[in-house]
This record gives structure tokens, C-alpha cells and sequence, in this order.
């Protein structure tokens, strides 16, 4: 997905098992980011950084949404272990995380595997991709996007 482009309709499951879509937050901007792995060492630090900063992302209007292949019975432990106030949508197919273009190919310790790369996309209140962050500061995540579009 690139700058300019209208996100998916899809996003992916909630803790209920509903499948949570665009149109269900119509006129509302979102952050939508991608990660690896619920409770591992960075996406914990970027989950909290985002927690820390929500009040301030949601008084400019935004909801935020975190989105990994993790089972939604693991985002419920994980939300709850952490103090997540913000959504958690499973995508257990990695088909949201293929029509974003984050499942590629991931390289670690001489393996190669298909994984997410870790993103963040802003859109405005259509939806549309204001701004894409692929090097993201896992830990300060929230000031980061504060950053981004206090700009």
C-alpha cells in the first residue's frame, strides 16, 4: 500500500470472532499498525509506547488498532497483561497483512521466513494513507506518531 491509497476494507477479528472492517469506524481517522508477535520484547515496548500516548492520539480524533497473525485469545492475555486500551485484531490467515504488503520475506540468525514487518499506517477520516512508518521507534511509537502528524 502506498501514500494515497484507500486502506482494505477487511481488517481483521476481534476478541469476539467478529470480523472488524473499515466502514465500521466511518469518518474516523486511524493508526493502524502491524507486528510480529504478541509479548515479545519490541512489540511490547511499541504496544506501550502507543498506550502511554493514546489519550492524546484519541483527542485528535484517531483510533488506533494493532494487527498481528496472533490468535485473539492471545490479544485478550496480551491486552489485559499490559493495560491495551486500544484494538486488537487478529489476522491468524495473514490475508490483512498481505493486502497492506507486510507479510514479506523476513531474514534472522541465516533463516529465511515469511513474517510481518513491522508498520504503521496513518490514514485521514476517508481512509485514505496519509502517512506510512517502516522504521519504527518501538519505543516511543506514541511520540512518534504525535509527531508525525502534529507536522
Amino acid at each position: 500500500m502506498e501514500t494515497g491509497e484507500k486502506i482494505p476494507q477487511i481488517l481483521g477479528t476481534d476478541a469476539e470472532g467478529k470480523v472488524v472492517k473499515s466502514d465500521d469506524f466511518a469518518g474516523k481517522p486511524l493508526i493502524i499498525y502491524f507486528y510480529p508477535k504478541d509479548n515479545t520484547p519490541g512489540c511490547t515496548a511499541e504496544a506501550c509506547s502507543i498506550q502511554s500516548d493514546l489519550d492524546k492520539l484519541a483527542g485528535k480524533g484517531y483510533v488506533v488498532i494493532g494487527i498481528s497473525k496472533d490468535s485473539p485469545a492471545s490479544h485478550l492475555k496480551f491486552a489485559a497483561k499490559h493495560g491495551l486500551k486500544f484494538i486488537l485484531l487478529s489476522d491468524e490467515s495473514t490475508e490483512v497483512n498481505q493486502a497492506f504488503g507486510v507479510w514479506q520475506k523476513k531474514k534472522m540468525a541465516g533463516r529465511e521466513y515469511m513474517g510481518t514487518v513491522r508498520t504503521t499506517f496513518v490514514t485521514d477520516a476517508d481512509h485514505r494513507i496519509t502517512h506510512i512508518i517502516t522504521k519504527v521507534d518501538t519505543k516511543n511509537a506514541g511520540a512518534q506518531l504525535l509527531s508525525l502528524i502534529d507536522a
